[in-house]
């Protein structure tokens, strides 16, 4: 999950709440300033006296060359690594994200923090963003925060719906209200997800509730930020879950609460690319997947032929991490 410092000497109350209103995860302020930043919000602080501290939790590194970067990919394993390039360049994060160090990239605008956080299709997962003014600050977390990525979808057809009795399903309730051909990616195996909609859709019996995803029964898995999947069953309030449409496009949101109840299950299967996936979901009219225009498909009138979306995967999981190993889900 990105990550986003900010940048602030001398001190400045306006740049402070800038940051914390932004969603900023962290503010890198001159010696003595924690208690004033405390003051002002819950955020974490970057020096002498605040929850992290220079020198012994955070280095900085000025990268003046190739050969800088084995002993940087070292000082990872032991600590935060703040990475400055003297003449800003892709190339050293390139090479060092290529190694899997995982540093922090100082930037001074929102154009090099986008190319940072972009870089070879993954880019870091951190940067110290040094701001000219408050409104340059609050412009870049504005677009940081809400910068989306692309997962690829496909079209699915379904085989077969069938009842499978009582189990535990999962309700995610979210702090984000979705729009029509948004939810999230669900199934049996972690490499075979449907895009499950969320309850945006107006209808007789119950109010729209377009926060929610009625994702699924308790072992299912889910996608989550940072490549990675959960079970359903695992998530939490105020854990981060991927919101994805039906374009493909995915942003982060922010798990409200969870509800778990006895419900009717009903087994979905579907075919793509000879391949047969699965998810067990409710057997209510409101549980909809979503096909390829994006329109929300309630699962009792499923039939089979019809087509769905589903995000697939080649690679197997261990503790919902891509592994490069051949793993079976059935």
């Amino acid at each position: 999950m990105r990550k986003i410092w900010v940048k602030i000497d001398p001190w400045d109350k306006e740049l402070v709440t800038t940051a914390i209103e932004g969603g900023a995860d962290g503010v890198m302020m001159p010696d003595g300033c924690s208690e004033k930043v405390k003051a002002l919000g819950r955020i974490q602080t970057i020096c002498k006296d605040g929850d992290l501290k220079p020198g012994e939790d955070v280095v900085a590194f000025k990268i003046t060359g190739s050969n800088d970067e084995a002993e940087i990919a070292r000082l990872c394993r032991e600590k935060k690594v703040i990475l400055e390039c003297t003449d800003w360049s892709i190339i050293p994060l390139e090479n060092l994200i290529a190694q899997g160090a995982d540093v922090i990239a100082q930037v001074s605008s929102l154009e090099e923090a986008q190319t940072a956080f972009g870089i070879l299709e993954k880019g870091v997962d951190h940067i110290l963003f040094c701001p000219a003014g408050a409104m340059e600050l609050k412009e870049a977390l504005s677009r940081l925060q809400s910068a989306t990525d692309q997962i690829s979808l496909q079209e699915a057809e379904i085989t077969e719906i069938k009842s499978v009795g009582m189990g535990d399903r999962v309700c995610v309730d979210t702090c984000t209200d979705m729009k029509m051909g948004e939810g999230m990616l669900v199934g049996n195996a972690s490499s075979a997800l449907f895009l499950v909609h969320a309850e945006s859709v107006e209808n007789p019996y119950v109010a729209p509730r377009p926060f929610r995803v009625n994702a699924g029964a308790v072992h299912a898995y889910t996608r989550v930020p940072g490549g990675k999947t959960r079970y359903l069953s695992e998530l939490s309030a105020g854990d981060p879950v991927l919101i994805t449409n039906y374009k493909g496009q995915a942003s982060v949101g922010t798990v409200g609460r969870l509800k778990i109840e006895k419900r009717p299950l009903m087994l979905v299967k579907a075919v793509v690319s000879g391949k047969e996936i699965t998810t067990i979901v409710q057997n209510a009219e409101t549980i909809r997947l979503t096909d390829p225009d994006g329109n929300p498909v309630s699962v009792v009138t499923l039939l089979p032929g019809d087509k769905v979306l589903v995000a697939l995967e080649a690679s197997g999981r261990h503790f919902g991490m891509k592994i490069s190993e051949t793993i079976t889900e059935k």
